[in-house]
């Protein structure tokens, strides 16, 4: 006896998320984060403000 498989709306959502994945990573070459954290600048970070002194001291020499 076979079974036949049916394809559910659960089946259809996943397939379609993945060929929509496919076609980004061709688009872009890469995957690119969808729901990625957005970081505030309002947030104190010791390491980007460094680097963006860094950049305006080399601005400044040249």
């Amino acid at each position: 006896m076979t079974r036949i498989k049916t394809f559910t709306q659960r089946d259809y959502i996943k397939a379609n998320g993945r060929a929509s994945r496919l076609a980004e990573v061709e688009n872009h070459t890469r995957l690119v984060s969808i729901a990625g954290v957005y970081k505030s600048k309002k947030v104190y970070d010791r390491k980007r403000n460094k680097a963006e002194m860094e950049r305006a001291c080399l601005i400044c020499f040249l």
